[in-house]
């Protein structure tokens, strides 16, 4: 429905219109040429983020913004930049990371073999899978999915992004006066705060295994080791209470968008089992039965990958992006947008355009493809967003998709329940666009 909404609303006012939430202006962007515009042409001046009230009552402070919505500054500067040069060497691209990938997918796999071929929900597994990633990557460590602590930690961040995509926090923002009310952010941010709590535990076990004297062994090392240097700065962003909120961002932003996606896809296969079969005759082709799939295969399947960006082109798990602020005047496809308005980039406009896509509303991987089965890359392709706030963990979401994907389709068949009706493709839209609730059958080859 929100994306019928905004289909109309650029129908009816154009590329650029505005609304008022609340006190506050926003503009909202339509299209490639105006999002391009906007986040690329002006990426400096488009990269802050507007202040969230909720903020100051949820763990941050001037120094410690973590990297998803802290505002543009020397800090983001610093963290982003720490956490790019940090993915790239545990392994974007090297060995160590894909092979924590590689091996997580042994687990989902294994864990998926468990139902027999009798029907299932695939989401809490896909969640347990991708989190597990990151766990990985923050903590060098794996938890076998039945642990306590792993399902608790899974359903704490389950109930803090409800609290954060809920009517209350959008109301807080815009109302900032309600905050006041004594006892008020603590009720209503519970979750995240018993969260921000599992995360100190998590750190404080961390810290006790780390040696100093040793190199980094995943993320959260490497963090404490710019903590030590930065002692006695006061000004740095490298402090624990940021490293709670780099880890938070981690979780939250990298495992749910991830897993959404993935559950997308199996959605979609069992919805069109002769794509399906086409992707397992390519794998069959490039890859076999011997061995676990790698990066190095996707150059070689075409098709595969084609699926994978039309899973993300068509689910649009993120249709109104993340919000961005302009710290000085600009203007965009002719129209002036003052300092501080807040802009919402409408990511469903592109990925579903009508003058860039065949079938923008309908699953069809020949979108990626030329006339001769090549992959062909789409510059209207965005579900990563644009310019400098595009989002940082994109080459591992890429890693994992690919690898995820490729393993289940390599070791199982996927169909609706017999005696279950056919499921929707049409999605739920809450903080990200989910599929509506579907079981599946996971049948060995």
């Amino acid at each position: 429905e929100d994306i019928v909404n905004s289909r109309s609303l650029r129908y009816r006012f154009g590329d650029l219109f505005s609304l008022q939430m609340g006190w506050k202006p926003v503009v909202v962007l339509n299209g490639l040429a105006a999002i391009r515009e906007a986040l690329v042409s002006y990426s400096e001046d488009t990269a802050d983020r507007p202040p969230m009230a909720i903020f100051n009552h949820t763990g941050f402070g001037p120094h410690s913004q973590g990297v998803v919505m802290a505002r543009y500054g020397p800090d983001w500067r610093q963290q982003r930049r720490f956490s790019v040069s940090t993915l790239r060497h545990f392994g974007l691209g090297k060995k160590s990371l894909e092979q924590w990938v590689i091996e997580e997918a042994g687990h989902l796999c294994a864990a998926f073999a468990d139902h027999a071929g009798r029907p299932f929900s695939p989401n809490i597994l896909l969640n347990k899978a991708v989190c597990n990633v990151i766990a990985s990557l923050l903590y060098a460590h794996h938890f076998e999915y039945n642990d306590p602590h792993f399902i608790r930690l899974l359903d704490l961040l389950e109930a803090t992004l409800k609290e954060e995509a809920g009517f209350v926090p959008m109301l807080l923002n815009v109302v900032p006066i309600l905050l006041r009310i004594p006892g008020l952010p603590g009720k209503f941010f519970s979750g995240k705060k018993a969260f921000m709590a599992l995360l100190d535990e998590l750190l404080t076990k961390h810290r006790m295994t780390r040696d100093p004297d040793q190199p980094p062994r995943d993320l959260t090392d490497a963090f404490l080791a710019e903590v030590e240097k930065a002692r006695g700065n006061p000004e740095s962003s490298f402090n624990d209470a940021n490293l709670r909120m780099v880890m938070f961002d981690l979780f939250s932003a990298g495992m749910v968008t991830t897993s959404t996606t993935l559950a997308w896809a199996l959605l979609l296969m069992i919805l069109h089992p002769d794509v399906q079969r086409r992707v397992q005759q390519e794998i069959d082709e490039v890859i076999g039965q011997a061995r676990s799939p790698e990066m190095a295969d996707q150059a070689r399947m075409p098709f595969t990958n084609a699926v994978i960006h039309e899973v993300q082109r068509f689910a649009d798990i993120v249709p109104l992006g993340v919000p961005h602020m302009t710290t000085r005047d600009i203007e965009v496809q002719g129209f002036l947008i003052p300092k501080g308005t807040t802009l919402l980039t409408n990511l469903s406009s592109v990925l579903k355009d009508e003058s860039v896509w065949e079938k923008p509303l309908r699953f069809h991987p020949e979108h990626f493809l030329d006339a001769q089965g090549h992959f062909v890359k789409q510059e209207a392709f965005m579900p990563f967003s644009a310019g400098r706030r595009a989002c940082l963990g994109e080459p591992l979401a890429r890693m994992e998709l690919f690898l995820l994907f490729t393993c289940l389709l390599q070791r199982f068949s996927f169909s609706v329940p017999a005696g279950q009706p056919r499921p929707s493709d049409y999605g739920v839209f809450g903080a990200l666009t989910t599929p509506s609730p579907y079981q599946l059958c996971a049948v060995a080859r």
